[in-house]
């Protein structure tokens, strides 16, 4: 049984923004528009959003998006993207790769060097050809690929599936990458979720230690676990069966099967489920919450990840032992928690531990336990 590590980490953040009061502005006319449709009729009127309701519900100021002006558009409220066609490289692989290339150049790589592609995110822009075949032909890497995906904990189940892939020999080196275009499935009409999220693609190069290995900056991944429970709590129906639920399964009705999720019960249920998951983990290694460095936990809610860790500690956790990214970047589904790793670990000591930690939809946790080498 081989060693393992960690040995890149790429990053890719779209250049647009959207600021909270830029995204109100816009839902809020859309509102208006709405409730002047619905007036005199038996639908209720709807209730407008604030920036302050945003930043006390999730701690996020402002996301960025892979297209900003369809979303803020009242009339359309979703990214503008064009169709591709099927001979030209697609968004999600053309995201995928950018942080890939970055992950590559971290280990000293290159792509020939690597014998699997596993993309695993929230949403895959198709169901085939795999988007990691895809990502495969453009790069030039060796062996194979295939989609996989675990709502927001995707990039902590894929890592688990590489290092054993690894560990046990079935593999020499694997590219892990998470491009996470989920505006693009975000009801943006919707008061609860239209504020959550943000995109970003995120890669990481999982190999063997080899002997002599003098990279400075590397993760030997000791242990990782993944963890689910049935909920609908967070929940979306779209799919290749939409179609045929219709009265004509040639015009879509989009309503309902988007994004939905049932907050104060995800918020509830997920702080107990993570915080268990967290300690039960770190002591089947003999560790307690104190012993580990630095946390890199998803990045959902801001409240939430302070639960999580106030009852794993026992106190409240400053943003050096847990960085967060999320007030400038939203939630970016399973590219969060190694988005706040690939910024909050250049500081780490030789033999410092640190716990990625990600959950969502499922629900589903997955954790890694690393130690730097």
């Amino acid at each position: 049984m081989h060693r393992v590590i960690i040995s890149g980490i790429g990053v890719e953040i779209p250049e647009p923004t959207i600021t909270n009061e830029e995204l109100v502005t816009s839902f809020n006319a859309w509102v208006d528009m709405e409730n002047a449709r619905r007036q005199g009729s038996d639908e209720p009127p709807l209730a407008k959003s604030d920036s302050d309701f945003i930043v006390h519900a999730s701690g996020v100021r402002t996301r960025h998006v892979i297209e900003r002006e369809g979303i803020l558009d009242p009339t359309r409220m979703a990214p503008r993207i064009p169709v591709r066609p099927d001979d030209a490289l697609s968004l999600e692989a053309e995201f995928g790769i950018a942080s890939a290339r970055k992950a590559l150049d971290h280990a000293g790589l290159k792509p020939s060097d690597v014998d699997l592609v596993i993309c695993s995110a929230s949403h895959h822009q198709r169901p085939y050809p795999a988007i990691a075949i895809e990502m495969q032909e453009a790069l030039g890497t060796k062996g194979a690929g295939f989609d996989m995906g675990l709502g927001c904990s995707s990039a902590a189940a894929a890592l688990h599936m590489a290092v054993n892939l690894v560990r046990s020999g079935a593999h020499k080196r694997i590219l892990v990458t998470t491009p996470e275009i989920i505006t693009g499935h975000l009801n943006f009409r919707d008061r609860q979720t239209h504020f959550i999220f943000g995109d970003a693609s995120v890669s990481m190069v999982v190999e063997g230690l080899a002997q002599g290995d003098k990279r400075p900056g590397r993760f030997e991944v000791l242990d990782t676990r993944i963890w689910t429970q049935m909920s609908n709590n967070i929940r979306t129906n779209l799919g290749y069966h939409t179609r045929t639920a219709q009265d004509d399964p040639y015009m879509i009705n989009l309503e309902g099967n988007l994004i939905k999720q049932v907050g104060n019960k995800v918020f509830k249920e997920v702080t107990v489920a993570g915080q268990k998951f967290i300690v039960e983990f770190l002591a089947e290694h003999g560790l307690t919450p104190q012993a580990v460095r630095r946390f890199w936990l998803h990045q959902a809610n801001a409240r939430m990840n302070a639960m999580i860790l106030k009852l794993s500690f026992g106190h409240e956790v400053d943003h050096d032992r847990a960085p967060m990214v999320l007030e400038r970047l939203g939630n970016t589904a399973g590219a969060g928690a190694i988005v706040a790793l690939s910024e909050n670990h250049a500081d780490m000591k030789p033999g410092d531990f640190g716990l990625i930690c990600a959950f969502g939809a499922g629900y589903s946790i997955g954790g890694a336990l690393l130690r730097m080498l």
